[in-house]
């Protein structure tokens, strides 16, 4: 629902309703002059020291807006640390107070703490009882406003809102679409591993909010989010028989993809959200094959007495690349969306599996197995330039935040000969390798899949 003047958009999301305000908290002069600040971060650079950003309290004039403000200040301080590059400054350096600063920015007290960016930004409860956030991103040294934005929510969109502030300073920061408005599901474990109940969640990507999605009375696996980020497809033993289900996250409501004649499994939108794209065991071989969920025609795209599986397409829905035994060994392999054009791209030591082409098309991520160990890798889409960016006893899975920045994947322990001691957790990890985080669940979890950023935001 678009409404005019500086409304850009109104929009209802699940379970709040978002508006975001554009430009209407500086003139179009402030703006142009904002667009000059150099404080720029560049992520391609590898590894590099975090920037230093203040990011008090935001402003609130009632002890409600004022819980409010803290609440905000603290969800998009934990959004811009965990991307490593970002090092919020300890509150208790801070000279200026938050009253002051609603009157006004003293740029000397900023500095003074050594504060690159600074984040201002007030809280207001509405007559309707939204409460409407409005921001500001300073360069310090510069004196000058990079961004400027207001955003209305429903009470309980206040989180919805810190995350898509976090994304707005991203963005401006590093010139990359963030990530922090997004959500995770995945399959969370419980019971013992003989007896393992495995029920589909959903959970915000910073660990918070989360939800079932399905009762535990069916083995559920590989999950995996449309393009609208509002269905899921994946792979459920529904009566014991392995099948392909939809679901539609706001409505639980669930289908059947088809009733094939053999198991289908490892299912995967495509990047029009028109088509699933799986695999199917028949007589001891695996084929991928396509279905049209406009028409429920099938499509056969392998046909070989082998295991192909895991397919994924290119961005640009043009490509798909899978994993196959056909060589001798299990490796990846990239073909045209029509079947055409099969060659191999992994050719380094280890067996390889769970393609997943980055959102942005430059790499793909996989699974690596190699003298007992497993590892998280990428390498470009004709196989050259690959790099190993997490490794373990088990790890596997990788999905890919949609700015195709970073990673989360699922790492487990062994157990001992009584069952003891498994877990299985998810982890973040960004393209440098080198900032593996722990996506907190509250019960053991794998096969994450990342959602793309959620509507309306």
């Amino acid at each position: 629902m678009i409404a005019v003047s500086r409304l850009r958009l109104f929009a209802r999301i699940v379970p709040v309703l978002i508006g975001v305000v554009i430009g209407a908290l500086v003139p179009s002069a402030a703006r142009a002059q904002s667009a000059s600040s150099n404080l720029v971060i560049n992520i391609d650079r590898g590894v590099m020291k975090p920037m230093p950003i203040a990011i008090p309290s935001f402003y609130g004039n009632t002890p409600q807006e004022t819980q409010y403000g803290h609440n905000i200040a603290g969800v998009i301080s934990n959004d811009l640390e965990s991307s490593g590059l970002f090092q919020p400054i300890d509150h208790r350096a801070f000279i200026q107070t938050g009253a002051s600063l609603h009157n006004g920015v003293a740029f000397p007290d900023w500095k003074q703490i050594n504060a690159q960016a600074l984040v201002q930004g007030d809280v207001a409860v509405q007559p309707d009882g939204r409460i409407k956030v409005d921001f500001r991103l300073w360069d310090v040294y510069a004196q000058e406003q990079m961004v400027g934005e207001a955003y209305t929510a429903e009470p309980e969109g206040w989180r919805r809102i810190a995350h898509i502030i976090a994304d707005a300073i991203y963005k401006r920061m590093t010139g990359e679409k963030g990530y922090f408005d997004t959500q995770i599901v995945y399959v969370s474990q419980t019971g013992p591993r003989t007896h393992m109940r495995k029920r589909l969640a959903i959970i915000d990507q910073d660990g918070e909010n989360n939800r079932f999605l399905t009762n535990g009375a069916d083995l559920v696996l590989t999950p995996r989010f449309s393009p609208t980020a509002r269905e899921i497809v994946y792979m459920s033993y529904y009566h014991d028989t392995p099948r392909v289900y939809i679901l539609q996250i706001d409505t639980g409501r669930r289908e059947m993809l088809g009733d094939f004649p053999g198991m289908t499994f490892a299912p995967r939108f495509s990047p029009s959200g028109n088509k699933v794209i799986f695999s199917m065991s028949l007589n001891g071989a695996s084929d991928i094959y396509t279905m049209n969920l406009l028409t429920h025609r099938t499509r056969q795209l392998t046909h070989t007495p082998f295991i192909d599986t895991s397919p994924c397409y290119s961005p640009d829905g043009k490509q798909i690349v899978f994993n196959s035994d056909r060589g001798g060994s299990q490796q990846l392999y990239v073909m045209n969306a029509d079947g055409s054009d099969v060659h191999r791209i992994s050719f380094g030591e280890g067996r390889y599996a769970t393609p997943v082409w980055s959102p942005r098309g430059d790499l793909i991520a996989f699974t690596k197995m190699l003298g007992g160990e497993f590892y998280i890798g990428v390498m470009h889409p004709d196989g050259s330039g690959e790099r190993e960016l997490a490794k373990g006893w088990l790890v596997e899975g990788p999905t890919w935040a949609p700015n195709g920045r970073v990673l989360a994947f699922f790492k487990e322990t062994p157990s001992n000969a009584e069952g003891k001691g498994y877990s299985s957790k998810i982890y973040t990890i960004d393209l440098t390798g080198t900032n593996e985080r722990e996506l907190i669940t509250p019960t053991n979890a794998s096969d994450p899949a990342w959602s793309p950023l959620l509507p309306g935001g």
